[in-house]
């Protein structure tokens, strides 16, 4: 059967983007029809394996609890054994399937998108090598697997978020997001060393036999150490405060890769590492509470952010930046199924808003600003379809996908804790303004004058309608299939819907959405009447909670004030002292060649004395003459 056969051969599922990276970086860089076919091709290959290795995991017995784990060596010296390879279960099985189906999405939209571009070739590459990256990531069975392609993501972001190098804005915000992503992957590595250290092994299903007995024996403070530094990597990767500084940015790039990013590899790598190894970060309550706490004030703090901002693909970044807060939010109260089922219909819906908003820059020749647009229903009636259904879903509207999946992670956060409820509640509300605002502005209203809006091509179509159908079925296609059951880490927490709390926050949302109608949509209210009045409050939302400003002072300031002090150490102290020292011997060598005269008489005298000197020592330290002077002294 070919379930059988994709999970026996599902090392192949990040091989072959590897390989369509290596053949058209390689022999297809001046071939754009044939990379992008062969980039495509591979993805599709890719995607229907994974969707072999669900059915097989879904009607086999593979589970949590009994993976099926495929393993050869591949680093053994002293003390240390890495093994490489495959690890499968449910988790691993639904993420396999999102990335494929995005990642093969996105590249069916590139190909309108990027048309004519002269990195069209490139382009193909990149997007091939960072889809191998983080399917290879999500099947790693270790930790230092799992590294190995964390990296790889990282460079991947790197590249395409400066794809276009010859902009200084992109050049900058690649490097941002390089730079401070290496924090957290610092702080990543340390963990994962201190594990081995620890343990002897940073396997997966080895540690998490070990650690329970451990924990009897030794308690938890060293093990609290080491999930927080684990815990450094996802809080860069996936952008939660305050480490989310990048996310914005990454926004240079082309907007395939912005969609790529914010909905199946980069940023939700760091979810699927807390819950992968959510074996760990399970045995620390206090982990649990600080990854709680950091996802909330991330979702809400965000969405303060988003609810002023203009750009389109920055309200959709920070829209992101708050979404992936609910998803910790929701592992650090315990629901690892409620954080996953959001992160799989977050991606389908976060992909349709990205590529719709690519489809509105492509319509208006690059423009970014929601206030620039105007009666764009009228003009691209796909792309309004796509964005309304996905401010739908992610506003939490039934049945759209993101109630159910947003709903459970409501509900396991009530059973917790009431603050943190409540502020998952503002965020909710906040969630339906922002995105509410993004559509009534660019959609209602009057179309601006010189805009000549077109609508997406066929390919870029088709991916936005795919990814539109699956915002609208996902939530409610996965909840009547017992999500819950299927991709379970432990017991499942509220499977059922809680009426009350879907009500909720059903009442919130549509709350939301009204008050985007009548400030943007009817303008019963001035909108820069309501920014005056809320004075500091708006201009804190604004400009970020001047977030970016604090982090260029603290450069300025203390990286570079540091720099300059370790400079002048570097330059008095270690130069001068090495300096010194070679003038003291250069010193010496010029008092030491005067004796070099040239005369003989001088040379005879010098021999002559020196001759005395030895014989005087030989004779008075002779056994004869210190037996005669202590007979004399006698």
């Amino acid at each position: 059967m070919f379930s059988q056969y994709a999970v026996q051969h599902a090392w192949l599922i990040p091989l072959l983007p590897f390989v369509a990276f290596v053949v058209i970086g390689f022999f297809l860089r001046r071939c754009p029809r044939p990379a992008a076919g062969l980039a495509i091709g591979m993805s599709l290959a890719s995607f229907l394996l994974a969707l072999g290795v669900g059915y097989g995991v879904f009607a086999g017995s593979i589970t949590v609890d009994q993976p099926w784990i495929q393993k050869i060596p591949w680093l053994d010296i002293a003390g240390i054994f890495v093994s490489m390879g495959v690890y499968l279960d449910p988790l691993t099985a639904m993420m396999l399937m999102v990335v494929s189906l995005v990642s093969l999405l996105v590249q069916i939209y590139s190909i309108g998108y990027m048309a004519g571009d002269e990195g069209f070739a490139r382009f193909f590459a990149f997007l091939s090598l960072f889809a191998a990256s983080m399917l290879g990531l999500v099947i790693a069975v270790n930790f230092v697997q799992l590294y190995v392609f964390w990296e790889l993501v990282g460079l991947c972001s790197y590249l395409l978020i400066g794809f276009y190098f010859d902009r200084i804005s992109a050049r900058e915000a690649a490097k941002k997001a390089f730079m401070t992503t290496r924090i957290g992957d610092f702080g990543l590595l340390l963990g994962i060393l201190l594990l081995q250290v620890v343990f002897g092994t940073v396997d997966f299903q080895q540690l998490a036999g070990i650690l329970p007995l451990y924990i009897q024996g030794s308690g938890i403070g060293l093990l609290t150490v080491a999930a927080l530094l684990i815990f450094m990597g996802p809080l860069s990767k996936s952008g939660q405060f305050p480490l989310h500084v990048w996310l914005p940015d990454a926004m240079e790039g082309p907007t395939p890769v912005s969609a790529l990013i914010h909905a199946a590899t980069m940023v939700v790598a760091g979810v699927y590492l807390v819950a992968r190894v959510f074996f760990l970060f399970s045995l620390l309550p206090n982990v649990m509470e600080i990854i709680a706490w950091i996802g909330a004030f991330t979702a809400c703090f965000a969405a303060l952010v988003a609810v002023s901002q203009t750009d389109t693909k920055r309200i959709l970044a920070y829209s992101t930046i708050s979404q992936l807060g609910y998803m910790m939010l929701a592992l650090g109260v315990g629901s690892v199924t409620a954080s996953m089922f959001h992160l799989m219909t977050h991606a389908f819906f976060k992909a349709a808003l990205f590529l719709g908003a690519g489809a509105i820059m492509h319509g208006l020749h690059g423009q970014t600003d929601i206030f620039a647009m105007g009666g764009l229903r009228r003009r691209l009636p796909v792309t309004f379809a796509v964005m309304t259904i996905g401010v739908l879903a992610i506003s939490g509207i039934p049945p759209f996908a993101g109630f159910f999946s947003k709903d459970e992670i409501l509900a396991a956060t009530a059973h917790v804790s009431g603050p943190l409820y409540g502020m998952a509640v503002l965020t909710a509300l906040l969630t339906a303004f922002y995105m509410g605002r993004l559509l009534f502005v660019a959609f209602f209203g009057r179309e601006k004058q010189g805009n000549m809006p077109h609508e997406a091509g066929p390919a870029m179509c088709f991916s936005m309608i795919v990814l539109s159908v699956l915002a609208v079925v996902s939530g409610a296609a996965g909840y009547m299939a017992h999500f819950g059951e299927w991709v379970r880490f432990g017991p499942a927490l509220h499977e059922d819907l809680n009426l009350g709390i879907a009500s909720f926050s059903t009442f919130m949302s549509v709350l939301g959405l009204g008050a985007a109608w009548l400030l943007y949509g009817r303008r019963s209210v001035s909108p820069d009447q309501l920014a005056l009045k809320l004075g500091f409050f708006y201009t804190l939302s604004y400009n970020k909670f001047f977030i970016d400003e604090f982090y260029g002072w603290l450069n300025r300031t203390f990286v570079y004030g540091t720099g300059k002090i370790l400079y002048w150490l570097d330059i008095k102290g270690v130069d001068g002292l090495v300096n010194g020292l070679a003038w003291s011997v250069g010193h010496l060598g010029d008092e030491l060649r005067r004796i070099q005269t040239g005369q003989l008489q001088q040379y005879g005298v010098v021999i002559f004395t020196a001759i005395m000197l030895i014989a005087a020592w030989v004779v008075f330290s002779s056994p004869i003459f210190v037996a005669a002077l202590q007979r004399g002294a006698y």
